[in-house]
């Protein structure tokens, strides 16, 4: 079933990010839909937020991949895969070393590598309304 959150402020964001992790405990792989300004970076800072990540969390356009420490000593990858030009771009940067690590992989622009995506990965989008004052966040 799925969940589904309405968000006006980007305060909102740490219940939903709370009920995502906590909703998902046993998952690692976490795919964000939106188009572009969504809010999937800020959604995405704050659920590390909420993982206790120590570093400052930045999209990674033109790095695809940033790794974060978090306070439990634990790794958090985020990826931001808009700018590859196909998924064999993921089989050069060892792709399975990450989602099989068995840390946080929290992908941007996830359309892009959808057939490297594992089974159990949960997809979480973000629709915005046509006026811009709400996001609809379904996971």
């Amino acid at each position: 079933m799925a969940e589904i959150y309405t968000c006006q402020s980007p305060d909102e964001l740490h219940t939903i990010a709370s009920a995502l992790i906590d909703y998902h405990k046993d998952k690692r792989i976490f795919a964000f839909h939106g188009e572009m300004g969504a809010g999937k970076t800020t959604f995405i800072k704050t659920i590390c937020q909420y993982l206790k990540v120590t570093d400052t969390v930045s999209s990674p356009t033109f790095a695809i991949v940033n790794e974060y420490l978090t306070a439990d000593s634990g790794n958090i990858f985020h990826f931001d895969l808009y700018r590859i030009k196909s998924w064999t771009e993921m089989l050069e940067i060892g792709y399975e070393d990450y989602f099989c690590s068995g840390n946080y992989c929290l992908l941007e622009w996830p359309e892009k590598i959808v057939n490297l995506l594992p089974e159990e990965t949960v997809h979480v989008d973000i629709v915005v309304s046509q006026d811009g004052s709400v996001r609809t966040i379904t996971f």
